[in-house]
């Protein structure tokens, strides 16, 4: 799907309250218009964070809960490694994922408790798993709420790189998960 944003001007960059580093960076690159281009740009200049913050903001409904559920799924294996008979971090990414293919009140309520459940494995956890558990959460979070709380999408992407970065060796390094989300992310945009 494209962004719902087409272009980027100043009243939607002061809309979204950006931190004012990015702000700067933005106004130096003489005020980049198209989203694409901006996220291409950010990437380039390894602005991982500044990348994830925009591109939820330009996604649709579907496009920023599938961008969530993807993190997620990087990291679920961490927690169910640690806690293979608790069901409930799968349960959250599984109720979000219904909410992708309809997102009808009832399937956003099913996946609002089972974000809830998955909170509660990851307080259960205390420990690095609950990162990855809080992403799942958040995923199924996204599936319940607006578009207005799309944190819910960012902070599953850097719960799951926070996992990923205390404990999992089946990646090179922190930044080559980031870059295999955002790529992601930027597909789902250009589809």
């Amino acid at each position: 799907m494209k962004p719902i944003v087409n272009k980027i001007t100043d009243k939607w960059v002061n809309e979204m309250h950006p931190c004012l580093k990015s702000v700067k960076w933005w106004t130096d690159k003489k005020r980049i218009s198209n989203p694409l281009k901006i996220l291409t740009l950010l990437i380039k200049e390894k602005h991982y964070d500044w990348a994830n913050w925009f591109i939820v903001r330009i996604m649709t409904y579907h496009d920023y809960v599938s961008y969530a559920v993807f993190a997620a799924e990087q990291f679920i294996h961490i927690y169910e490694k640690r806690f293979p008979n608790d069901k409930r971090p799968r349960e959250a990414i599984e109720a979000a994922k219904r909410c992708i293919k309809n997102p009808s009140q009832k399937n956003k309520g099913a996946a609002y408790v089972a974000a809830y459940a998955a909170a509660c494995a990851a307080a259960d956890a205390s420990d690095v798993a609950a990162d990855a558990v809080y992403a799942a959460a958040d995923a199924a979070a996204d599936a319940a709420y607006a578009a207005a709380d799309i944190a819910y999408a960012i902070y599953a992407v850097y719960a799951a790189g926070a996992a990923h970065a205390a404990e999992d060796a089946a990646y090179a390094d922190k930044e080559q998960v980031q870059l295999k989300i955002l790529r992601y992310g930027m597909k789902l945009l250009e589809s």
